[in-house]
This record gives C-alpha cells, structure tokens and sequence, in this order.
C-alpha cells in the first residue's frame, strides 16, 4: 500500500498524541484525582511518601507549638496537619508544579512575593535539618526533645529572623511551616489533615454541603449543623 503525504502526516500526529498521553500520564501525581469527580482519593497509602521519620518527628513538635491542644481542639499533629504537609511534598505542590522556575532568582521588595529558587520539598529538606542543627549546638539537644517553652521562644525568634539557619531564610521556613500548618488544619479531610473535621467542628463549619436552601428563610435562629467532607458524611475519617 502507497503511504501518501496526507497519511503520513496523520500517522505522525497520532504517534506525538499518543506519546504525549502515555508521558502525561506517567507523570500524573497518584493518588490520580480532579476535583467535583466524584471520587476523591485515599491517601492512606501514600503518607510518608516524602517526610523521613525525623524529618515527621521536627516538623510534628513544631507543628504542635504553633497549634497546640487545648480545651476548643486537638493539637496540630493529632488533627493530621503532618500528613497534610507530607502529601503536599509528595505531590506537585512539593516541587511547584505548573509555576515558573526558570529566575532569575533575585531579592525582591516585600511587595513582591516570595522569590527564592527553592521548591517546598527543598525548603523543609534544608530548613529543618538546619534547625535541629542550630539546636544540637545552642541546647545540646534535638528540637524535639525540648521543653515547649523553649521550643516557643525559638519559633519566636524563627519569625523575627533573629536565628541564621544554614541554607535558607530563617523567615521563609517558618512561614513556609506556619502556612501550611493552617492549611492542613483548616481544609477538607480529603486532603490528610483536618482529622474527623476537628477545625470545622470548632469553627460551627458546616462543611461542603450540598445546598442551604432548606434553612434560608430561617432568621435570627442559629442552625446546627454537622460538616461534611468532599468524601461524604461526617463520620468519615483519614486516618494514617
């Protein structure tokens, strides 16, 4: 059979479709999901996909620090808000998926956003090795293993970019941490953190319902309501 131009053509452009769908899916991050699909993932499997068991044990105690238990909730480690934060790394989040980064990488103003040529993964890797370093020799001891009072003042001075941690800015780790911490602890279960809806409870949040036609007319009279995930009810829990 003579192959002719036009077929040749066609028969290219199939080939490049069909390589660019094998590649993108060979890159797709798993648990494959798209939002309103109808199946949201389970994470289960995938927690520890990035965080080593020191790398969880630093970011854990640093975590419950910035949201400690207490009489209105859980801490932030009990609410899942590590889990959160390592599903992110694992994930495009972790390497900034979809953003530029090709610099150049320079110092900009405050009004300019954050500019470092550091991907998420890179700034927890460095920043808390750095930090449990800076400890071992000011305290003798791995941050972790010291008093909530003093891992306080250190957080404190973390923010104030009073302490030099070796390879990255003192102020971008910790609102790197900070962020993400309350992230993990405000959103949808589905996403590891938020454990049992703990922050949404809290708050009176109703959750991602449906609709709330049924209680607009209702006036100057509050209305309970337990929140549901983008998973289904409020029973369901992500557990690691």
């Amino acid at each position: 059979m003579r192959l002719s131009r036009r077929n040749l053509l066609q028969s290219t452009v199939y080939t490049l479709l069909l390589t660019g769908i094998s590649k993108s899916a060979a890159r797709a991050e798993r648990p494959a999901w798209r939002p309103f699909d109808g199946s949201p993932p389970d994470f289960r499997e995938t927690i520890g996909a990035f965080l080593t068991a020191d790398e969880r044990a630093i970011l854990g105690a640093i975590v419950d620090r910035l949201i400690p238990g207490d009489t209105l909730s859980v801490s932030g480690t009990e609410a899942g808000c590590v889990d959160y934060i390592d599903l992110q790394l694992a994930g495009g989040y972790g390497i900034f998926s979809g953003q530029y980064r090709q610099g150049p990488f320079q110092q900009g103003t405050p009004t300019q956003g954050d500019q470092s040529a550091l991907t998420p993964r890179e700034r927890y890797r460095i920043g808390l090795a750095a930090l449990d370093a800076y400890c071992q020799q000011t305290d003798k001891a791995a941050f972790a293993s010291l008093t909530d009072d003093r891992r306080d003042a250190i957080l404190r001075d973390l923010e104030a970019d009073k302490i030099a941690l070796d390879g990255i800015s003192t102020s971008l780790f910790f609102e790197q941490v900070l962020g993400d911490a309350m992230d993990g602890f405000f959103a949808d279960p589905i996403y590891g953190g938020n454990r049992e809806m703990v922050s949404w409870k809290m708050l009176g949040f109703p959750g991602a319902r449906y609709d709330y036609s049924q209680y607009v007319n209702i006036g100057n009279k509050p209305v309970k309501l337990e929140p549901v995930s983008m998973k289904g009810g409020p029973s369901w829990v992500v557990r690691g």
